[in-house]
């Protein structure tokens, strides 16, 4: 496998100093980008496939185990706040559960009978969608997973950093992110975690804004849960409206910081 071969860039690491070591670093993400840019074309086709469901009210759930686990977890968390969604929309399967999320469980990886258990447990329909990451594309548990809920007829992805794996030829659709041999040799959570973190963030975003939660390029669902995005809100308002800083903030208020609410109030025929 390319994630688990030795990069000749770097057999030398250990006798390298703090500079060398960060700017090899820094030039090896440059395959991160290369690898996002070919796999373009079927990410956007997973971001399409995610609107669809979104919009149809179904689900999108992440599946993954260790790095790959807690990447999902990361873009599931942020997507409630960021789109003013519910919690229920976007969900993360970790293998080994939520404590996986913030203590290595490596042994969970393995575990295909509970991947299956898992899935039955969601009550999949035609309507949702489950995308399965692996750095090695071979991880019992997010192949399991993939495997089991196509069987169920619900529309899965794949996304993997080595070409021809099992994930790649379960899924419906495979996206391989060819980010070659890691710098520390096997460490998955360097190129191929980011460039897995990147991807679901191309393929999330996307979905939000073909499933109209953004205006021009801003976030008009936010949840104002602080004062940072209070103040967001009001910028919002005001470059989409006629409306200073100080009447933004007054009608958000009365709005119960609902962004739309306002938006719709100012461009109605009465308050124009």
């Amino acid at each position: 496998m390319a994630t688990e071969a030795r990069n000749p860039r770097s057999i030398g690491l250990d006798h390298m100093d703090s500079r060398q070591i960060v700017q090899l670093m820094n030039d090896e993400e440059w395959n991160v980008v290369r690898a996002l840019e070919k796999a373009s074309e079927n990410i956007a086709t997973a971001a399409e496939r995610v609107s669809k469901a979104f919009l149809s009210g179904g689900r999108t759930f992440y599946v993954g185990a260790g790095t790959s686990g807690r990447i999902a977890t990361m873009d599931a968390a942020e997507m409630p706040p960021t789109f003013g969604i519910e919690a229920d929309r976007f969900i993360a399967l970790i293998a080994g559960g939520a404590e996986a999320g913030q203590t290595a469980v490596e042994d969970a990886e393995d575990d295909m009978i509970g991947a299956i258990e898992a899935i039955n447990r969601l009550h999949l329909t035609p309507h949702d969608v489950v995308i399965g990451l692996a750095a090695s594309g071979s991880t019992p548990f997010v192949v399991a997973a993939v495997r089991h809920a196509r069987q169920k007829g619900v529309w899965t992805c794949g996304i993997s950093n080595n070409s021809r794996t099992p994930l790649l030829e379960e899924a419906d659709l495979g996206i391989f992110l060819d980010t070659g041999p890691e710098v520390l040799t096997g460490s998955t959570r360097l190129k191929a975690g980011t460039s897995q973190k990147m991807a679901l963030n191309r393929i999330s975003t996307t979905a939000m804004v073909l499933s109209g939660k953004v205006v021009e390029n801003l976030m008009v669902d936010v949840k104002a849960k602080n004062a940072k995005l209070k103040e967001r809100c009001c910028r919002i308002v005001a470059e989409l409206t006629n409306a200073t800083r100080d009447e933004a903030r007054v009608l958000l208020e009365e709005s119960d910081w609902n962004i739309r609410a306002v938006l719709a109030k100012l461009r109605s025929p009465i308050a124009s």
